[in-house]
């Protein structure tokens, strides 16, 4: 009759231990339940920027492959074309060609 019009627990020296440990769990299973929601924000959070990043990756991947066609129009077509057109055009010994353009040897080369 206490118990249910004052809300109380009545408890003993034998009892007091075990209602300790149940409210124990009780507060402890509330901060997991708390934690838990803080964790699927954050994964939500994670895969929203996720799905940003996959995006700009297939951004850059698209500028790497016309990078490339253009590099690969740039050292076929271009190059044959200017070989062709040069097929008839005398080459010049090396010191001459020097004197005309003048072209360190040693520049560009990183390797």
């Amino acid at each position: 009759m206490l118990q249910k019009e004052y809300k109380i627990v009545i408890t003993g020296p034998t009892t007091l231990g075990a209602i300790l440990n149940s409210l124990q769990m009780g507060f402890r299973t509330l901060a997991i339940q708390k934690r838990t929601g803080e964790v699927w924000t954050v994964l939500g959070a994670v895969k929203t920027e996720f799905s940003k990043f996959g995006g700009l990756l297939e951004k850059v991947q698209k500028n790497l492959q016309n990078a490339g066609d253009q590099l690969e129009e740039v050292m076929g077509k271009r190059t044959r074309a200017i070989e062709r057109k040069l097929r008839q055009v005398e080459q010049l010994p090396h010191e001459e060609s020097q004197k005309i353009l003048p072209i360190d040897e040693s520049e560009g080369d990183d390797e």
